[in-house]
């Protein structure tokens, strides 16, 4: 029965740590952002507000958004590709089609120019209207460089072209 208990307290350990290192790299992401973005927020804000999400009427989307583009955060979320911005110049974000436990991009393809998408987040809420909607090669990653403008590049697979991604930008209104 010891080694049980053992093991037990030893996995809930783990658990908690690793709970608490997930914590710490979402506050120290929060604190990066903050400094690049040069935003100011009062502690509560930065620390409960958990607000950070896409809607696209057209779509009927309304989906959260999390860090980075792993397999596990686009079963949950719409990914935020790590080196593009969070709230000024190019906003880039991910998310699967078809095949997955979410897929908030399914309809993506029905969107055209003029279409809005709403992006909100701690520091507020930004309207684009799409500009470009086009097909890219699976290595190219050019709509996603930062830009003198806001924008926000939505990139998804193409149905049955595994070289090729479906790209989405708008800009801002």
């Amino acid at each position: 029965m010891l080694p049980i208990t053992f093991v037990t307290l030893i996995t809930l350990s783990f658990i908690k740590a690793n709970a608490v290192e997930q914590t710490l790299k979402k506050t120290a992401t929060k604190i990066s952002i903050c400094i690049a973005e040069d935003k100011t927020l009062n502690e509560e804000e930065f620390f409960t507000n958990e607000i950070w999400k896409l809607e696209i009427p057209k779509i009927n989307l309304e989906a959260d958004i999390n860090y980075g583009t792993t397999e596990e955060t686009m079963n949950k979320y719409i990914g935020h590709f790590d080196e593009t911005k969070f709230w000024n110049g190019n906003i880039g974000l991910a998310a699967h089609n078809r095949g997955y436990p979410v897929n908030y991009f399914g309809k993506l393809k029905e969107l055209t120019t003029g279409d809005e998408i709403i992006y909100t987040t701690v520091f507020g809420i930004k309207k684009y209207k799409v500009e470009i909607i086009t097909k890219i090669s699976d290595t190219d990653w050019s709509y996603l460089e930062n830009t003198k403008d806001n924008r926000i590049t939505l990139i998804t697979c193409v149905e049955n072209e595994p070289s090729y991604r479906r790209c989405i930008q708008g800009v801002e209104i």
